[in-house]
């Protein structure tokens, strides 16, 4: 599952250019999960501000 740290997202959309599944959205002034995120982990790993992380469900 990804989470997502809106006060630590700068908005940048690198996260979203990256994204196999085009799961991730810029709306208005917030990034929102709008697909079927895989956690693939590729977007936390683009994001330069550390926003994103994606957390397996044990």
């Amino acid at each position: 599952m990804l989470t997502i740290n809106r006060d630590i997202c700068g908005y940048c959309g690198c996260c979203v250019a990256v994204c196999p599944e085009g799961a991730l959205e810029l709306i208005d002034a917030y990034l929102s999960l709008e697909g079927d995120c895989i956690s693939c982990g590729i977007c936390a790993r683009a994001c330069p501000l550390g926003a994103l992380e994606v957390v397996h469900e044990e």
